[in-house]
């Protein structure tokens, strides 16, 4: 039963799953007050602009865009890799912004997307039982006692690591990295490598002669400076409720923000109406999602939505749908009609990666593009079909080279996977395969506006 009064520690008093079990409830306490004490990683009005725009995309007037890593690791964290995930998710955002003609709000699952809810408590290797890899900011990933005990100094690691990517983030969102010209001027360059580029080229080219226009209309750079930055944010799952507790707070107008992340999550396996993770959420002022997968029910779902978003903010609440290529065409109608009978006011973004993992014949954890493709298709067809609007994308992707998802124009196959596998939890995209996918989106994005056949199928 959900409780009438909130604070931000009221979801100790409900049952929780899916968080670790720390030896030493002494140092967790400690770090939990170092963190309360530690400066906000975002702040208020940042979290209300972007439910301002989230707000655009429930009204059908905008299209989110939202990517990053499965998790973060300590191990790799590097500028470089912070710039190339930045760098793919605005190529991909400019495809879709000329395709949809509106805008495309950008989030990345970055700076906090560190702790994973996982299937198993415990792993067994060679008869040895452990606790379960859990993200870097709870345990390591070496199998030994020491490495997967739960550790609160990871959190402040975690903390550290995060300010230090939203440093980084925000002086290149708006230090000129993110110019259009540049964004355009690196895809070009894809679509010059791709196996695919004949299937690619037009649109490229739509765009150049778009910014060549604007140029000799004197809209430029250098004229309109907004050209040379944008608007980005990040967002992680909610799981690990002390960390996030421990970064709420109370802004002016005596509101409270999780201020880990613009944007946070409820994933699917912690969504329980009477669990710890909704009761966080719900008296958060973030913009929030919510996982919907092949379990979720419509009456549950409206449930969910009542405590969620109980005054109906167009904004507030995207729902995150995850069925599975060979599910969605059965499982997301009935909640998209549930939610329009009822009148509610959402986000519908479509989570295309974690409905389709599978393990490969070599022993990988993977995703096969194809399948990725599929929910997409069905995801936009059922919208269309409907009449509604298919306001989001939800990816997990790297800008790195690596060999984790199988097919593509680069037709990765289940031999290349072992060549550059360097997940540290579940499968990502790499840069040519999130940009394929884009320009494949940006087909079925600009049928939507012009409400016309779409997604043709791919050789």
């Amino acid at each position: 039963m959900v409780t009438k009064t909130w604070s931000p520690s009221s979801w100790r008093g409900k049952p929780i799953s899916h968080v670790p079990e720390y030896p030493d409830a002494a140092a967790l306490a400690r770090v939990e007050a170092q963190l309360r004490s530690s400066p906000p990683l975002v702040f208020a009005g940042e979290a209300r602009n972007l439910m301002g725009a989230l707000g655009q995309v429930a009204e059908g007037k905008a299209f989110l865009l939202q990517g990053g890593d499965c998790a973060e690791s300590f191990a790799e964290f590097h500028p470089d890799s912070i710039r190339d995930t930045l760098r793919v998710i605005l190529q991909m955002a400019v495809v879709l912004t000329f395709a949809a003609a509106m805008p495309v709000v950008k989030v990345g699952r970055i700076a906090g997307q560190f702790a994973k809810p996982r299937s198993e408590p415990t792993e067994t290797r060679d008869g040895k039982t452990l606790t379960s890899y859990r993200g870097d900011c709870i345990n390591g990933m070496d199998f030994n006692e020491t490495a997967r005990t739960p550790d609160p100094a990871r959190l402040l690691q975690a903390y550290g690591q995060s300010a230090s990517t939203l440093n980084l983030l925000r002086a290149l969102a708006h230090g000129g990295f993110a110019d259009l010209h540049n964004v355009h001027r690196w895809t070009l360059g894809f679509v010059a490598g791709s196996p695919a580029s004949e299937r690619y080229r037009a649109l490229a080219e739509r765009i150049t002669e778009t910014l060549d226009f604007m140029a000799a209309c004197g809209i430029t750079a250098e004229a309109v400076p907004h050209l040379r930055s944008v608007d980005f944010y990040t967002s992680h799952e909610a799981l690990l409720l002390p960390y996030e507790e421990a970064l709420t707070r109370m802004d002016t107008t005596g509101e409270c923000f999780d201020t880990g992340a613009h944007f946070v999550w409820i994933g699917d396996r912690t969504r329980s109406l009477d669990g710890a993770h909704i009761e966080f959420v719900r008296g958060i002022k973030n913009p929030i999602g919510l996982k919907c997968g092949p379990s979720m029910a419509p009456d549950e779902l409206l449930r969910l939505i009542d405590v969620l978003n109980p005054d109906d903010l167009a904004g507030r609440l995207t729902l995150i749908c995850r069925f599975g290529a060979d599910k969605a065409a059965e499982k997301l109608p009935k909640l998209l009609r549930a939610v329009t009978r009822e009148g509610r006011k959402v986000v519908w973004s479509c989570d295309p990666m974690h409905g389709n993992t599978i393990k490969s014949g070599t022993g990988y954890k993977t995703r096969p593009f194809e399948r990725v493709l599929k929910e997409v298709r069905t995801n936009f067809e059922i919208h269309r079909a409907d009449g509604t609007h298919a306001g989001g994308i939800h990816l997990e992707l790297t800008g790195k080279n690596v060999t984790e998802c199988l097919g593509g124009a680069q037709a990765i196959r289940d031999e290349d996977l072992s060549s550059r596998y360097h997940t540290h939890c579940d499968p990502r995209l790499n840069a040519s395969q999130a940009l394929e996918l884009a320009f494949l989106m940006a087909e079925s994005l600009r049928a939507e506006r012009l409400r016309t056949p779409s997604f043709a199928a791919t050789a």
